[in-house]
């Protein structure tokens, strides 16, 4: 299975992207994480499989949305009132196990997408 993260962009501080991740055959659990400028990789959302369970790190709960279509196996990441500090670039996860769970452990997932940079402006 291969994904493909879109989205990305520069957005003023305030503003509104959205991401999407489109997956080349089926997947389970999905989910989205980010790398900053001389960070590690650290986990922003998770789906399970139906969409019904939805999980979010601290610092988004309120401002990101994490959704999923499997008609399209397509996982979206809606991000509201961006700050500065969201700046990094943003991957898309997704587990082969036949769980209906939102994984937050990077360890879970089994594919990646290639990432898209998301730029906040102060």
């Amino acid at each position: 299975v291969q994904l493909q993260a879109s989205g990305g962009g520069l957005v003023q501080a305030g503003g509104s992207l959205r991401l999407s991740c489109a997956a080349s055959g089926r997947t389970f659990s999905m989910g989205w994480f980010r790398q900053g400028p001389g960070k590690e990789r650290e986990f922003v959302a998770g789906i399970s499989w139906s969409g019904g369970s939805t999980v979010y790190a601290d610092s988004v709960k309120g401002r990101f949305t994490i959704s999923r279509d499997n008609a399209k196996d397509t996982v979206y990441l809606q991000m509201n009132s961006l700050k500065p500090e969201d700046t990094a670039v943003y991957y898309c996860a997704a587990d082969r196990n036949p769980v209906n769970v939102a994984e937050t452990q990077r360890g879970k997932y089994d594919y990646w997408g290639q990432g898209t940079l998301v730029t906040v402006s102060s």
